[in-house]
């Protein structure tokens, strides 16, 4: 047999058996998988047993688990969804990092730290753990809504400001000692990002589907799986080059491919290796902390990770007040991103090479960090348990796993309560899933069996039997839930035959192109039939009502046609005694003097 000792197989023993013994348990004490995993470095690492002495080659190693994340992340992030988080991204964004960055940086002062040490210190720490944040909510199953969309916006700003914050490192070191050598001047540093990011984005748009495709005739999916690890990783590593961060590429190689045929089977690929490496990576941060330090000076470093998660959650509140979330909102994501992140080992790492930190300096600064991600996971199990917690407890609700209906039900609110009762009067066999767990326990007191499952991930819609039911009914009352639900339907459940609730007009266009067997607005049936029966109250003769009534639908068909043939299903305009209002869709001429082109219902109230 051949000698496998400089491949450290006990390393890699010694990991996985940490991992498989820890992250159970503390998943089965309510702790988490993340804290679990940090606990399990903590133990085998060179600070407490000393099975692996080599922690940083590991965290190097285990940092590609973070960039595989970022990737499947960025296939879940449309070009065109990216677009409409862009005030969040730089409204939102900015003002945290700016808001927490200001005041860690008077903290850091009154401690006793130097101006430029104090800055760095603090940047470094306001740059919160990516992957923690993203597992976190990827746990929750809140990255899909709309809180979890801004909290992706808070953390793509985050990894943008690392190609300043190193440029400023570089201007520190530079005023302090002259110009280094080997630095980059700032305009360089950012001409070269700004360059890159265009290489990589024209490579997408032009080159990486037509690769793939290429790759698929070969029938050989070891080439697929090895082509999608070439883009993630490269495009990662080009970045990284040009003085981005890896998790900037990654993500942004996602968001190219978003659009790509071939996105589920990348995603599919990608998905055992990712799981595995970012355990690896949180491993591998607890195998950092230095305990011997934490001995040394326990009361600075409990002082300074207390004062630092306080002053930053006071920042994140409040500007999470200010940009109009609500108060359950706003502690949650206080309690998310009230801790430092990677990227600060990246900056410290840097401000050590340039003499901007000494060495104690940076370990003290990178105990802080750690100790702050080991507590995230705590602060957030507290919040969740308080009493207006808004967290998704489903203790006492049946998850969905091995349902076999013959037709399944996404969503069970008022829609879909009224849809089922004629099925379950001719026992057609549903499997239903909701996921809001009040309605699945009020639904179970009145006799019916309602599973908790997120119908917009891939692995719940297995769960809940999608690959053998002969129907799957979308009736949740969120546009883009569906939307998503209807995309991940048609690429992985091809047979089954797709009833979907649309929300408006504009939906309703998106789910015929989309291919769906049938879709009706929410309210066009409810409001057709009232307006039959204000019209007989009126006096109107019921022939005629149903006259009138025929009329609306075969108008409202002939718009939908015509919309459908003309591609129109952007923008609006609605026409109202002549007058003109800008809205989503053009318009099509009106039929009548008054008459309301492409109606449209109201904005739907919360809820089913």
């Amino acid at each position: 047999m051949a000698d496998v000792e400089g491949v450290n197989l006990n390393y890699a023993v010694a990991l996985l058996g940490a991992g498989v013994a820890a992250v159970p348990l503390f998943t089965r004490l309510g702790l988490g998988s993340v804290l679990g995993y940090l606990a399990a470095g903590l133990l085998v690492g060179p600070f407490a047993l000393a099975v692996v002495t080599d922690a940083q080659t590991v965290l190097h190693v285990a940092e590609i688990g973070v960039v595989l994340f970022l990737f499947i992340i960025g296939l879940e992030m449309r070009p065109r969804r990216l677009w409409t988080l862009r005030r969040a991204i730089f409204g939102l964004g900015a003002a945290q990092v700016l808001t927490c960055g200001a005041l860690l940086t008077l903290l850091a002062v009154a401690a006793g730290f130097t101006p430029a040490v104090a800055f760095i210190g603090a940047m470094g720490f306001v740059l919160s753990s990516t992957a923690v944040i993203m597992r976190m909510l990827e746990e929750r199953g809140t990255l899909a809504a709309e809180s979890g969309q801004r909290s992706i916006a808070i953390l793509l700003f985050e990894d943008l400001s690392i190609v300043p914050l190193l440029a400023i490192v570089a201007l520190l070191a530079s005023l302090a000692f002259g110009d280094a050598a080997d630095a980059r001047p700032a305009w360089l540093a950012i001409t070269i990002a700004a360059g890159a990011l265009a290489v990589v984005i024209a490579a997408g748009r032009w080159l990486l589907d037509p690769l793939f495709s290429i790759l698929a005739r070969t029938g050989a999916r070891e080439v697929m799986t090895a082509a999608a690890l070439l883009v993630v990783l490269g495009t990662a590593l080009f970045m990284q080059w040009a003085g981005l961060s890896m998790a900037m590429g990654a993500f942004l190689a996602g968001v190219l491919l978003s659009e790509s045929t071939f996105r589920h089977q990348l995603e599919a690929d990608i998905e055992p290796f990712r799981g595995i490496l970012l355990g690896l990576f949180f491993m591998s941060v607890g195998m950092s902390l230095d305990l011997s330090l934490v001995a040394a000076q326990w009361r600075f470093l409990l002082a300074g990770v207390i004062l630092a998660m306080i002053v930053k959650a006071i920042g994140i509140y409040v500007v999470a007040r200010i940009f109009g979330a609500d108060r359950s909102e706003s502690i949650h994501r206080t309690a998310l991103f009230a801790q430092g992140g990677e990227f600060a080992f990246v900056l410290y790492s840097a401000a050590l090479g340039a003499g901007v930190f000494d060495a104690e300096t940076s370990a003290v600064m990178t105990a802080i960090v750690i100790l702050s991600m080991a507590l995230t996971p705590l602060v957030v199990i507290f919040v969740d348990r308080l009493p207006d917690s808004a967290s998704i407890d489903t203790t006492g609700v049946e998850k969905a796993e091995g349902l076999r209906g013959r037709v399944l039900v996404i969503g069970f609110g008022r829609f879909a309560q009224i849809v089922t009762q004629p099925l379950l009067a001719r026992n057609v066999d549903l499997s239903v899933i909701e996921n809001d767990v009040e309605m699945i326990q009020a639904a179970g007191n009145f006799g019916f069996k309602v599973y908790y499952g997120d119908g917009t991930r891939l692995d719940v819609l297995h769960a809940s039997g999608a690959h053998k039911t002969e129907a799957i009914l979308v009736c949740v009352d969120k546009p883009d839930a569906a939307d998503k639900i209807v995309e991940l339907c048609k690429a992985e459940f091809p047979y089954a035959k797709l009833y979907v609730r649309a929300f408006d007009r504009g939906h309703s266009l998106r789910l015929i192109e989309a291919g769906v067997e049938y879709q009706i607005r929410e309210t066009f049936e409810s409001a057709v039939v009232f307006s039959r029966e204000v019209m007989i109250g009126l006096g109107v003769d019921p022939d005629t009502a149903d006259e009138e009534i025929a009329e609306v639908r075969r108008r409202d068909d002939e718009r939908l046609e015509l919309q459908l043939a003309g591609g129109i299903t952007a923008g609006r305009w609605l026409f109202r005694n002549n007058t003109r209002t800008p809205q989503p869709e053009p318009f099509i001429k009106p039929q009548r003097p008054g008459e309301i082109i492409n109606p449209e219902e109201p904005a739907a109230a919360p809820g089913s």
